[in-house]
């Protein structure tokens, strides 16, 4: 009992760190804060020039090794493409890119080596590889992950200087209480939770979750056959660490990873060798760039397997299974952890009625949240359905979204919510939607992206609702406009309407504002109701317009579907995203376009929300109909 009294004095203090500061309206982020990194500024800057020598060393690496290599060894994920990183969250394989004990370890574990090399004593290696600790953390920046590790290895170092070996898990309470009191606010940090409790679960679970596997065996004929010690243990490191992790996961991301432990099993080797490889090229590259870039290659290679790893299981049926989304479905996977933990480690010496409870609640709260995670939102491929209430047109870097509603006597109605860049690809959305008429066109913005094409279809619109005119030239295209079309309106907000069975409310423009009433600031923001479908577009709304919205929509409620602000940009904001709680997010993104859209920060609100996610240059154009309480999305591909 003694050994657990610093854990229990460490998980009671993090408990009410975290009920203060959600109570104070606190929100979990997805990675640490600042305030510790003003303290090794002056160390991040020495360090600067090896990072920029070993980024030039890895330049021309290809495939998917030459966007991994740095994210292994420096945590650095900017060159990794979009389609790489679903493919390393569909198979768990994301921590990976994000450096954490495993390369403090590899530091710790290297600088001790060549210190005892050269006779040096006790109490000098252990200094020596806190030097090195610390120089580490200033390379890589003080990340959650990086820290706990960090101060769990110097608290090892403290116990072994005095002569006591320090077991793991007091080192982890020491390491947990440490942080939380330089930076509180960790306690709703996501990162720090998942670094701690992957850290927990292998300390605490690795042993046994091996020798229960050892204990097993599958008869093939006369044989039986059983696992290894080390592949036991190979498979129990990644078993504990999603054991406890999972249920912070599944606020993150609402979905199972289904071979992401045998995927860890596989890529987890060879990134321990990529670390210090990529490590050695680091320090070759500072010598010479010609050296640096020999190294990177040999760094490569294992890169290049754990990619190809990624891809290889994400691409394997069902490799991603939805899971309910919020609090309760992440209470529910607690529960579904605790439950194998319980059959796991208690064994046959727990009573047959608790075994039998506990095996019941794994297997139906995995069936139930699966399939309420699945009755959510259903993907379905292939031609335009029958019916659909909204159908987001693929127009390249631009948006074009269609509405549909029939009204009470059977007639059909149609609103068009911006033409993209070009005629042509807004009108071959039409015809593939069956559009000949437009009710309702909504033109929320002068850029070009948002009205190229509407000169195909201003002959097709009988009303127009617009945005407000910034200069000279948009000035031109508004009376234009009004020329061509009997009823154009300058949107504001408050203005509501109805098509068929549908209605519209605007949210911005506000018309007083200032430099918030044209342009991207100014672009024209509604909310709809299609067959019961409650839809957000957001138009090129950028941060402050969105929050000015929030600081004015009390009652903004949350929606089944938002159209993403300015196709993913950075510049878009988390309380919006967080308020509108979206089960369907629609990015409207031209395929390799310039600007880098969706952006990784926008991905991840949306992800940390649970929304599923549609894009244009993934999917192609989109159809979403309701089906019961079920979103039904049809793509191309």
């Amino acid at each position: 009992m003694r050994r657990l009294f610093l854990p229990a004095i460490a998980g009671v203090f993090w408990l009410v760190l975290l009920v203060t500061s959600l109570s104070s309206g606190v929100r979990p982020a997805r990675s640490g804060h600042d305030a510790i990194s003003t303290h090794l500024q002056w160390l991040m800057t020495l360090c600067a020039p090896l990072r920029h020598a070993f980024a030039q060393a890895t330049r021309e690496l290809p495939g998917v090794g030459g966007q991994l290599v740095m994210g292994l060894t420096t945590g650095d994920t900017s060159r990794l493409r979009q389609s790489l990183s679903d493919d390393m969250r569909a198979t768990a394989l994301t921590h990976l890119t994000a450096v954490s004990g495993a390369n403090c370890q590899i530091v710790v574990i290297a600088t001790v080596g060549l210190l005892s090399l050269v006779g040096l004593p006790r109490w000098t290696r252990m200094a020596g590889a806190s030097v090195m600790l610390l120089a580490f953390v200033a390379f890589v920046g003080p990340q959650a992950s990086v820290l706990r590790a960090a101060t769990m290895s110097l608290a090892v170092f403290v116990g072994l200087a005095l002569g006591r070996l320090t077991a793991g898990l007091p080192a982890l309470a020491v390491s947990v209480i440490f942080l939380l009191c330089i930076e509180p606010t960790w306690a709703v940090d996501y990162g720090f939770a998942l670094s701690v409790l992957a850290t927990l679960g292998i300390v605490t679970l690795t042993d046994r979750l091996s020798a229960y596997m050892q204990r097993g065996s599958l008869r093939i004929g006369q044989r039986r056959l059983r696992l290894g010690r080390k592949l036991a243990l190979v498979l129990a490191v990644p078993l504990a660490a999603t054991l406890l992790c999972q249920p912070v996961i599944i606020l993150i991301s609402p979905t199972m990873p289904t071979y992401g432990i045998l995927a860890n099993a596989l890529a987890e080797p060879a990134a321990g060798l990529a670390t210090i490889l990529g490590m050695m090229a680091t320090v070759a590259a500072a010598i010479s760039t010609s050296l640096g870039q020999a190294v990177a290659w040999l760094a490569w290679v294992p890169s290049e397997w754990i990619g190809q790893v990624a891809q290889f299981f994400a691409r394997l049926p069902f490799a991603q299974l939805p899971w309910r989304d919020s609090v309760v479905g992440a209470s529910v996977a607690a529960v579904l952890s605790a439950s194998v933990i319980a059959l796991i480690v208690g064994g046959k010496r727990l009573p047959r009625v608790v075994r039998l409870i506990a095996l019941s609640l794994v297997i139906g709260g995995v069936s139930a949240s699966v399939w309420a995670g699945a009755s959510t939102v259903v993907h379905e491929q292939g031609a335009v359905p029958g019916s659909w209430d909204i159908a987001m047109c693929d127009v390249g870097q631009g948006d074009a979204i269609l509405l549909h509603s029939v009204d009470p006597m059977g007639a059909m109605h149609t609103a068009l919510i911006d033409t993209g860049r070009s005629p042509q690809a807004v009108s071959k959305c039409l015809h593939r939607a069956s559009v000949t008429r437009i009710d309702l066109l909504v033109l929320t913005h002068f850029d070009l992206d948002h009205i190229g094409g509407v000169d195909a279809v201003v002959s097709l619109a009988a009303n127009i609702l617009i945005g407000t005119p910034g200069d000279a030239s948009d000035q031109l295209v508004l009376r234009q406009l009004q020329t061509a079309v009997p009823h154009v309106t300058l949107a504001r907000v408050g203005m509501s309407g109805v098509l068929g069975a549908a209605t519209w409310n605007v949210l911005w423009p506000d018309g007083v504002t200032p430099n918030m009433q044209s342009g991207n600031p100014g672009s024209v923001a509604m909310m709809w109701n299609v067959d019961g479908i409650h839809a957000a577009f957001l138009a090129d709304l950028g941060q402050g317009a969105q929050e000015t919205i929030l600081a004015h929509e009390i009652d903004l409620a949350s929606v089944d579907v938002l159209k993403v602000a300015h196709h993913g940009s950075a510049d878009t904001s988390e309380q919006m995203v967080r308020r509108l709680h979206p089960r369907l997010a629609l990015i409207s993104v031209g395929t390799g376009n310039k600007y880098g859209h969706p952006t990784t920060r926008a991905m991840a609100q949306l992800e940390a929300v649970g929304a599923k996610i549609e894009r244009t240059d993934v999917h192609g154009m989109v159809f979403i109909s309701r089906r019961d309480d079920r979103l039904v999305v049809t793509t191309d591909r």
